[in-house]
């Protein structure tokens, strides 16, 4: 079988993500609640 990964790439510079991206990654991480318990891992967004 015949693999398919992609070839690394050089980057550099560059490839910085965008303001609004990293801000939506925060604020998601922020209001994301993940509770564990016996029956199993509730993740709950509290938005």
């Amino acid at each position: 079988m015949a693999q398919s990964y992609p070839k690394p790439h050089d980057c550099g510079s560059h490839c910085q993500p965008k303001k609004e991206t990293v801000e939506f990654l925060l604020s998601y991480s922020r209001a994301l609640s993940v509770i564990n318990s016996k029956n199993g891992k509730y993740e709950i967004l509290l938005n």
